[in-house]
């Protein structure tokens, strides 16, 4: 259930900025069927409530050079929540930590790494993550090919 009230203008709006989050309001407005000023209203107000939490360009990680994705599931020690959490902070200031989920399973948390290459991830695993509070295990699964990029979010449960 969402946390907010959200209308089907408001579903237009978020599927449009999904989509392309350099339209102008002028551009949105028209696209959703408002006119300017109560478009504007409703995406300031979902702004706000933190339903659009920003605005970001995707990037292609070949062509910045990041070719290998990494998927490593982290086991952590449970004796003290103190680690535990020192570790979710810890991992959340990592840059080559595109994702973090606390997960049920053979993991407690999957991370995703994006690094340059094997040496790099090897850096990266060698010099950091064994390093962080708490590491008991570590799996890795090396993305050989991304079949569906990170994509819109359905919104198809907020139509009423």
């Amino acid at each position: 259930m969402p946390k907010h009230e959200l209308d089907a203008y408001d579903r237009r709006i978020l599927e449009a900025l999904q989509k392309n989050g350099r339209l102008t309001n002028v551009e949105l407005a028209e696209q959703i069927g408002l006119s300017p000023s109560p478009c504007l209203r409703r995406v300031r107000m979902m702004e706000e409530a933190g339903v659009i939490q920003g605005y970001e360009a995707r990037l292609d990680p070949h062509e910045v050079g990041l070719g290998l994705t990494v998927f490593v599931g982290v086991k952590v020690e449970r004796h003290h929540e103190r680690d535990a959490e020192q570790f979710r902070h810890e991992v959340s200031a990592l840059p080559e930590v595109v994702a973090a989920h606390l997960v049920s399973g053979e993991s407690d948390f999957l991370l995703q790494v994006v690094v340059p290459d094997l040496r790099g991830y090897e850096h990266f695993l060698l010099r950091t993550l064994l390093k962080l509070p708490g590491v008991k295990d570590i799996r890795s699964n090396f993305a050989i090919q991304t079949v569906k990029p990170r994509s819109p979010l359905p919104l198809d449960h907020l139509a009423k």
